[in-house]
């Protein structure tokens, strides 16, 4: 499954940079970049909840869940957002107290090599994605891409320590570049709750080209006179149409039946859609 395939690659990414990132923020004195390893610990959460996620949303519909469990793809990001905002907490926590040790200064090409890696796995997630048309995939790949943002923030952190016996200040870096990582990964999680959120209270797929796409096929029926209203619902891996039109009046029911049904077959091969709803009503002209 190319769903899968894309996070597998970001799992075994990801799990190298912890490895990476915690030997060489042990070894360098860097707690800025240990809790950068801490920052793509998040992202190996991320990777396992979409692994299972992605599982899970893709099974099939049943007795009881008639659209599938699409669904579930949401809940599962909200998990993720939560257990991300919780692991920001506690890296602010943790460095709180901690002793000033200026670090090497070659633990600032660490993070530079793990700004390259994080900035080619984010945009091939992102990538993915969006042509997959997969939240759970575009939530983690912008995850990734933060991690971009805390590597710079050690890398200064390292450099201002290390000039810290000219400017005494300077010596407090490496413990406010935890605490600017730790808010970073606060902030992702905060955001992947709220967007999650949104999306279970049924947001709308603001696609311009694909409602007009949609319009198109309806307006292709020349007995269909307009197009009342037009909703298309996030659900899952896919989404679901909601729409009103109104059709000549003098038409047989059974008419209606087979356009309605040639319009149906037509709806079914746009990409997004795989759930709709369309009431047919009778026109009158004003």
């Amino acid at each position: 499954m190319k769903t899968t395939r894309v996070m597998l690659v970001s799992f075994a990414t990801n799990l190298f940079l912890i490895v990476f990132k915690t030997i060489f923020g042990i070894i360098g004195s860097s707690s800025a970049l240990l809790a950068d390893g801490m920052h793509s610990f998040s992202d190996v959460i991320s990777d396992l909840f979409a692994l299972v996620g992605v599982k899970i949303s893709n099974k099939p519909a049943d007795l009881k869940h008639p659209y599938g469990h699409g669904k579930l793809e949401y809940l599962i990001s909200l998990a993720m957002g939560t257990v991300i905002f919780l692991l920001g907490i506690n890296i602010i926590k943790s460095s709180i107290k901690k002793e000033i040790i200026v670090p090497s200064i070659f633990v600032s090409l660490v993070s530079l090599i793990t700004i390259i890696i994080k900035l080619l796995l984010s945009n091939y997630i992102i990538k993915n994605g969006k042509r997959l048309n997969n939240n759970i995939l575009i939530s983690s790949g912008y995850e990734s891409r933060s991690d971009v943002i805390s590597s710079f923030v050690v890398i200064l952190s390292i450099i201002l320590m290390n000039l810290s016996s000219k400017i005494y200040i300077f010596k407090y870096a490496d413990i406010v570049a935890t605490i600017l990582v730790g808010l970073i990964i606060i902030k992702i999680g905060i955001s992947i709750v709220i967007d999650n959120i949104s999306v279970l209270l049924e947001e709308q797929v603001l696609d311009d080209d694909l409602r007009k796409e949609i319009e198109t096929i309806f307006y292709s029926e020349p007995k269909l006179y307009s197009v009342d209203s037009l909703i298309i619902l996030k659900f899952g891996p896919y989404s679901k149409l909601i729409a009103n039109v109104s059709m000549d009046k003098d038409l047989s029911l059974l008419d209606v039946y087979n356009k309605m049904k040639y319009l149906e077959d037509k709806i079914k091969e746009v990409n997004k859609i795989k759930y709709y709803t369309i009431h047919v009503d009778p026109y009158i002209e004003k």
